[in-house]
């Protein structure tokens, strides 16, 4: 199997201004294209520091992908690394410089000089069509190594990936592909998930490894073998034992979230949601009308934050103390009234970054669910940030009513 190697090119990325997301879509897809991929690095817009890495990538790595840099402006360094690299010059390539030239009188748009950068090829090195963007990427290939250079912006990176780059790769998949599947759990750390299932942590082959997410755990089964359809022959048994062990703690795969996976739960009843929110402050109503089709299933929302509301809109009565389990369940009964929905579901707590006025401390928060059984109410005390905690409550809602619609029998359908 051919060895991969990525490298990043800006100082935006370095500094984490903004997220290195081209870089992990090309690190998910080359495992399944039968390229293995061990390291990526870095680097911001330095022309000495983008030389060393390559030199470094290409003395242990077949195929060197860098991702950005390719513009016009005096950063936009990748061409200039890449002839350093493999100590060649750069010759203007008069084809795209003309095709640049028409491309900007088309558009009326002024022509800089500065954009003829964008037609520098390293000698030896082919361009790659780029069908979104001006600059065309790179193929550049000497003594068993390949360096390909694909653009930043998001939308030609992905044309160009999956289409001249991705048809040019496939030579290189020569000793069968990798297969993944990820699976969803909560209600269990990772700990305890090792503990139930044993031996087949230790498997090598489908292997299988656990990553712990904001209030789940997500489980990334791999399979090595020479063709897909044979990989995932390999994951379904797999796959089938690890379901066998954790039950209903799997509430999904890689695609699913948990309040897709609640709001298909009610569609399947005919049932409907409202909540009633304080601690989380609209973001419960936010991850449940992120999902297409929600307005079906999902009646509104209702953001008590201050004790006046509560008492008034929701008719709660105990604001002496607006944090515990009372008050969640008479907002949670509030909101069935008001919303006229199947179910309800209130978050009322301390969120930071100090304990409240009536000395609760941080991390303390109740959640009740209303509905055809009664009202329940759970606890949790959570760590971190304000914003890391409003969003461990949002899940432990959505938990909390799929843990309901899972024990309570079926609703009849309404007409």
């Amino acid at each position: 199997m051919k060895v991969a190697e990525i490298i990043s090119v800006g100082s935006e990325l370095l500094m984490g201004q903004i997220a290195d997301t081209n870089a992990q879509e090309l690190g998910s897809l080359l495992p399944a294209w039968g390229i293995a991929h061990y390291r990526r690095q870095t680097v911001g817009d330095n022309l000495a520091r983008l030389t060393e890495a390559l030199h470094l990538a290409l003395s242990r790595s077949d195929l060197v992908f860098t991702i950005g840099g390719l513009g016009p402006t005096e950063d936009d360094l990748t061409r200039d690394g890449i002839a350093a690299a493999f100590g060649v010059p750069q010759a203007v390539d008069e084809a795209i410089a003309e095709k640049l030239r028409r491309l900007f009188v088309q558009r009326n748009i002024p022509w800089v000089e500065a954009i003829v950068r964008q037609a520098h090829v390293p000698v030896g090195a082919e361009t790659l069509e780029n069908s979104n963007g001006t600059a065309p990427g790179l193929w550049m290939e000497r003594d068993g190594k390949v360096v390909i250079a694909l653009p930043g912006p998001k939308n030609e990176f992905g044309a160009m990936l999956r289409g001249p780059v991705r048809e040019r790769l496939a030579r290189f998949a020569t000793d069968g592909v990798l297969v993944s599947r990820v699976l969803k759990v909560v209600g269990m750390g990772e700990s305890l998930i090792e503990s139930q299932l044993g031996e087949l942590i230790h498997c090598t082959n489908p292997t299988l490894a656990p990553y712990a997410k904001m209030g789940e755990v997500h489980l990334r089964l791999t399979a090595h073998a020479p063709a897909p359809s044979a990989a995932e022959a390999l994951l379904d048994p797999f796959e089938a034992q690890i379901r066998g062990i954790l039950g209903p703690a799997i509430y999904g795969g890689e695609e699913d979230s948990m309040e897709g996976v609640v709001l298909a739960m009610l569609q399947a009843q005919g049932q409907t949601l409202g909540v009633a929110e304080s601690i989380t402050g609209g973001e419960l109503a936010q991850r449940l009308t992120s999902v297409p089709g929600a307005s079906t299933h999902f009646r509104g929302g209702i953001v008590a934050y201050q004790g006046l509301v509560k008492a008034e809109l929701l008719k709660v009565e105990a604001l002496s103390d607006p944090v515990s389990a009372q008050t969640a369940c008479e907002m949670a009964e509030g909101a069935l009234r008001i919303l006229h929905g199947d179910w309800a579901i209130s978050t009322t707590g301390n969120a930071g970054p100090t304990s409240d006025i009536g000395g609760k401390p941080v991390g303390l928060c109740y959640v009740a669910v209303s509905g055809p059984g009664g009202t329940t109410v759970e606890e949790h005390k959570f760590r971190g940030k304000r914003a890391d905690i409003r969003t461990r409550v949002t899940q432990a809602a959505l938990v909390a009513l799929r843990n309901r619609l899972l024990s309570e029998p079926l609703a009849p359908l309404r007409a």
